[in-house]
């Protein structure tokens, strides 16, 4: 976006939204089946904005029937692909209509800085969902090497009622990630978004609605975790559940689909993702500008953080001035004034819990070369960026997984020292590498245990590429490209005989 309103503007924006405060079940706004509504706070200034519906195992059980009706009347499953797309493509029109009131929406309630909602989040999430939109009329089946006189046919059907348990970090953007080739491919969806970052996903639905999604395709079920999502991930009658977020919680998953009908379980996890400085390397300015936003985008609240930077011991200083250097430009405060490129923690529990893990890098020797605060502005919830240096490779800080601006240095001895640290890790979702050998790019993504590796430069990749982890961080299948598509679908072989 090329211009931005003024902070003024936006706070004047945000005093005049209406929000959409109920469930979504049938293509309508409902309450609670319990009359329950739990607070949602506006992180930067500790104020509530509204009281939102809190939905249980009752509003699950409706939603999951209305969706499972929907699915066998045929009217999105069954509707023409390209004509699932005008109404795709209509939506994601609608969407760049609304962009700024969806971006302000979306800072209010989760912290987020409104420049990063205007610049990337929102834009990306459109795009995303065009793409899959474009997607729906070219997904091919294939014929198989069957011979003469026998003719195999492998098609590609909706898996039936998909589940999608979304984080906080990234609200409108997971929707997007998962939505997008769910609906594509004639899936009705229920999405339980985070109960801290609920607004902007249900607006989306109101959206939806406008744009001709037939009502029970999309219903959205605000509420806690520990209700919504068990009873989502326990129902017999959900065909996939699509998750992102903690490892913890992505195995509790595995386990409610053991224990019920075996529904396929999508689980998109965790991280402690490594940047790594090879010796060669010399634009120590490029790394360091990449390295902040690797460690500190979106205040470090992302499953891709690259929260181990490891450089060579021989380069340490001088990348730690051109890091503190980058991270200068950095500003911090109102997350609705765009000259602002860091807002405040999600929430209060996870305010504390980086606290808490700043604390105890302290507490197990680590140097604090900047940050290592609350930063007092107003009554949010901020945290200065935090570096740390002179910490021992198995320090806690280095080893878990933070999700707040706090990152490590580490020094190596060697490129193959960097590598095999990068690996020493239950995680395995993302890494950074900065070469200016092509030969070394190649053979250390290839050795670097991670999903999506970026050379010389931190990326996710974008809407063609794939995107999920090894290890601990990923289970299931992929969100993003074409192969996001395979875990919304069955598979089915049609064999016909020709001989009679």
């Amino acid at each position: 976006m090329s211009q931005f309103l003024t902070c003024q503007e936006y706070e004047n924006l945000a005093a005049s939204l209406q929000y959409p405060t109920l469930a979504f079940i049938g293509g309508k706004f409902i309450s609670a089946a319990s009359g329950k509504t739990f607070a949602t706070i506006n992180p930067a200034t500790g104020k509530e904005l509204a009281q939102v519906a809190s939905c249980g195992k009752e509003d699950v059980d409706k939603a999951v029937a209305v969706a499972r009706k929907t699915f066998n009347s045929g009217v999105w499953s069954k509707m023409h692909p390209t004509e699932r797309k005008k109404i795709f493509l209509k939506l994601c029109a609608l969407m760049e209509k609304h962009i700024v009131e969806l971006a302000v929406l979306e800072s209010i309630d989760s912290g987020k800085p409104i420049r990063e909602n205007l610049c990337t989040d929102l834009p990306e999430t459109i795009e995303c969902l065009e793409w899959h939109a474009e997607f729906t009329d070219k997904q091919y089946g294939s014929t198989s090497p069957s011979g003469d006189l026998k003719c195999g046919l492998i098609v590609r059907e909706p898996a039936g009622v998909i589940a999608c348990v979304l984080p906080w970090n990234f609200p409108l953007q997971m929707v997007g990630w998962k939505l997008g080739p769910a609906l594509s491919e004639g899936n009705s969806v229920i999405i339980k978004p985070a109960s801290v970052t609920c607004l902007s996903t249900l607006r989306l639905a109101e959206l939806a609605a406008e744009a001709g999604v037939p009502e029970g395709v999309l219903q959205v079920l605000p509420g806690p975790g520990g209700l919504v999502g068990e009873a989502l991930g326990r129902h017999m009658d959900i065909d996939v559940l699509s998750f992102t977020g903690s490892t913890d919680v992505g195995r509790r998953f595995l386990q409610y689909s053991a224990e019920s009908n075996l529904k396929r379980v999508v689980l998109e996890l965790g991280g402690k993702s490594p940047f790594i400085l090879l010796e060669d390397f010399t634009d120590l300015e490029h790394a360091a500008s990449h390295a902040c936003s690797a460690a500190f985008w979106n205040m470090g609240e992302n499953c891709t953080a690259n929260s181990r930077i490891i450089v060579p011991a021989r380069k340490k200083e001088a990348f730690l001035d051109a890091f503190l250097a980058a991270l200068s430009e950095w500003k911090m405060g109102n997350p609705l004034d765009p000259a602002n490129a860091l807002g405040s923690m999600v929430s209060e529990q996870q305010f504390k819990t980086v606290m808490g893990y700043i604390e105890k890098g302290k507490a197990e020797g680590g140097h604090i070369v900047t940050g290592g605060k609350a930063a007092p502005i107003g009554s949010g919830l901020f945290i200065e960026p935090t570096i740390f240096d002179n910490v021992g490779r198995d320090a806690t800080v280095v080893r878990e997984e933070i999700f707040g601006p706090v990152t490590a240095i580490l020094t190596a001895t060697s490129d193959e020292d960097a590598l095999a640290m990068a690996n020493d890790t239950c995680y395995g979702l993302h890494g950074s590498i900065f070469t200016e050998s092509l030969t070394k790019a190649h053979t250390f993504a290839s050795a670097l245990k991670a999903g999506t590796v970026s050379i010389n430069c931190f990326s996710e990749g974008d809407n063609t590429t794939p995107f999920g982890g090894y290890k601990l961080s990923g289970f299931g299948g992929k969100d993003k490209g074409r192969e996001s598509h395979d875990q919304y679908t069955e598979q089915k072989t049609i064999f016909i005989n020709l001989d009679r």
